[in-house]
């Protein structure tokens, strides 16, 4: 586990930790539920996803969301930035309000440049844990139900290459460089 301390960003120093890429082995593990005894590691976590998130995004143009086991955390944790929100999901549950799904070309943080083409619910519904420990639920439609979905799937050990759906549901994209 790498992390590498990046200057200073409003008084704080940033924690930016290495994200694992595909093949690596602990992407595919199942996630361990996160404990209210953990808050404290929990905490720590969340603001790792954060830096890890924001550096990412600053060097490659794109990145809404990362999960734990992405920077080699097994918990059940999901951080995601969007429309100028940050969230913490602590051991999220997902449930789908219909059967409607789309198509959709799904990037990832541990494989930059490639996309796969894969299936998601349009809408979804989350169950979790905040940092105050208490129960919450949001509603998801369209691109950020799927974002979800993604996260999801990694506290779970599967990663979109896994849902392709087919062999030629795989194409390469251009990051900034």
């Amino acid at each position: 586990m790498l992390v590498k301390l990046d200057k200073k960003v409003g008084g704080k120093i940033m924690a930016v930790r290495e994200i694992l890429l595909l093949g690596n082995e602990n992407l595919y593990k199942l996630s361990e539920e996160t404990n209210k005894q953990d808050k404290c590691k929990a905490k720590q976590v969340i603001d790792d996803l954060h830096d890890t998130l924001f550096d990412f995004r600053k060097k490659n143009g794109f990145g809404r969301a990362i999960a734990a086991p992405q920077i080699n955390e097994a918990y059940r944790i999901i951080y995601m930035n969007y429309d100028d929100k940050s969230i913490a999901f602590i051991n999220p549950r997902i449930e789908f309000t219909n059967d409607k799904q789309f198509e959709i070309w799904d990037d990832c943080m541990s494989f930059p440049g490639l996309e796969v083409k894969v299936n998601r619910y349009k809408k979804c519904k989350v169950f979790y844990k905040d940092l105050d420990w208490k129960d919450c639920e949001m509603e998801f439609e369209g691109d950020l139900s799927e974002l979800i979905q993604h996260e999801y799937d990694h506290i779970h050990g599967i990663l979109a290459v896994q849902r392709a759906l087919d062999n030629k549901s795989f194409r390469m994209k251009n990051i900034k460089e």
